[in-house]
């Protein structure tokens, strides 16, 4: 497939940031359903987040598996599987007629959707010359950015106009329609390759080859970092924007939807500063506002209670640095590595979203009534994740002697 021809360049970024934006659509658009859910299974909203937490275990647990099934039997099958169990699962949670059913297949569901996590990471670094890289993963969070801001509103007026079952049965018809989008847009970026093999302690050794890779492992971790102090943030933002500074609901999703866009921006910026600088100084001249930024917000935050417009602002700077940020350290993370490109793409999937949900549980344990657990989580990512980044720009990039071929 020629991606130099514009129609085509354009629809394999489409169809990647779907199969990113997946997951996140999935969590954000049952958010508004969680009341009725509760009343309808028989329990209470507190134990319906236990099917969110499962989600998030499915996700952080199937990258893993998905990583060397992806390098032993190429992208495009094991990617349809993955997308045909979440599609399944998705139809099993509308019938559901328990809470345990409903966390037991939202776990699934997570197994089948991480599929498109780990081999969209792994096809733009088939599919793209590694110096555009950090540019398309640009445009796939123009793509994917938009789920916080659409999703919970899709959401709210399915569950207004039908109930919550059918917010499933809507995430089943997505799911079939990026399938289609698969099958006829996305090329098979590698084929099977009979000498990957899956015997568990052969994995264990893939993966423990990767992570040798100092300059993948570090970029990996700053990435990590950075999405843990995003987290950070969402966590709190209820607390902050509804609590501290009394905003309705209505005001704070558009508080929320400004910031989100801020990402979006940042990220789009990005691909014009790459014409100007490499990844390597973007990414560390972010790096260093994310640092500045937040010192400055737990800073004010420690003095007293501050103008809503200079937190928004202060929010708004970080949230636009993170996004050029975050694709500079994909893209970097990425070309660090070879071969066991799909055991690379499921490893930082799984530093990410792990090390993402701890720190949003310690802003959840650290909470005491004030904004300074969250600031000062988000400046404590920010300072390692500027660490991370100038000791990977300081490391020499392996060469491909540096790494195993194939897992044997």
């Amino acid at each position: 497939m020629d991606i130099t021809n514009r129609r085509t360049y354009f629809r394999i970024i489409i169809t990647l940031g779907f199969l990113i934006g997946l997951n996140p659509f999935s969590i954000d658009m049952y958010l508004p359903g969680f009341s009725s859910i509760a009343a309808s299974l028989n329990t209470d909203v507190a134990t319906v987040g236990l099917s969110l937490a499962s989600f998030f275990a499915g996700i952080c647990l199937g990258q893993l598996f998905y990583g060397p099934i992806l390098d032993r039997f190429g992208r495009k099958k094991p990617l349809l599987i993955g997308l045909s169990i979440y599609l399944l699962a998705s139809v099993g949670c509308a019938f559901v007629t328990s809470i345990e059913q409903l966390i037991l297949l939202r776990f699934v569901q997570a197994l089948g959707g991480c599929a498109g996590m780990v081999a969209s990471r792994a096809m733009v670094r088939d599919i793209f010359p590694p110096q555009d890289n950090a540019r398309v993963f640009s445009m796939l969070i123009l793509v994917m950015g938009v789920a916080p801001i659409i999703a919970p509103s899709i959401g709210g007026a399915v569950v207004t106009f039908f109930d919550w079952h059918a917010i499933f049965i809507v995430l089943a018809l997505i799911t079939a329609a990026v399938m289609a989008a698969v099958m006829i847009f996305l090329p098979e970026s590698k084929g099977p390759d009979p000498l990957v093999s899956l015997n568990p302690v052969a994995v264990v050794k893939g993966y423990f080859y990767v992570m040798l890779n100092r300059r993948f492992l570090l970029y990996t971790l700053a990435l990590a970092f950075g999405s843990a102090a995003l987290f950070g943030y969402i966590t709190s933002s209820p607390f902050l924007f509804m609590e501290v500074y009394g905003l309705g609901e209505f005001q704070y999703s558009l508080a929320f939807s400004f910031c989100a866009f801020c990402l979006i921006t940042g990220s789009q910026v990005n691909r014009a500063l790459l014409n100007r600088m490499s990844e390597e100084r973007a990414a560390l001249l972010t790096g260093g506002i994310l640092v500045a930024v937040t010192l400055i917000l737990l800073s004010l935050m420690l003095l007293s209670q501050v103008h809503l417009a200079v937190v928004l602002a202060c929010i708004a700077i970080f949230m636009f640095s993170l996004g050029i940020f975050n694709p500079n350290t994909s893209a970097l993370a990425m070309t660090s590595v070879s071969h066991n490109i799909g055991m690379a793409s499921a490893m930082t999937g799984f530093v990410q979203m792990g090390l993402s949900a701890v720190i949003a549980g310690m802003v959840s344990v650290l909470a005491n009534g004030t904004t300074i657990p969250m600031t000062a989580i988000m400046f404590g990512c920010a300072v390692i994740l500027l660490a991370c980044v100038f000791l990977a720009n300081s490391t020499p990039q392996l060469s491909d002697a540096g790494e195993p071929a194939v897992l044997k």
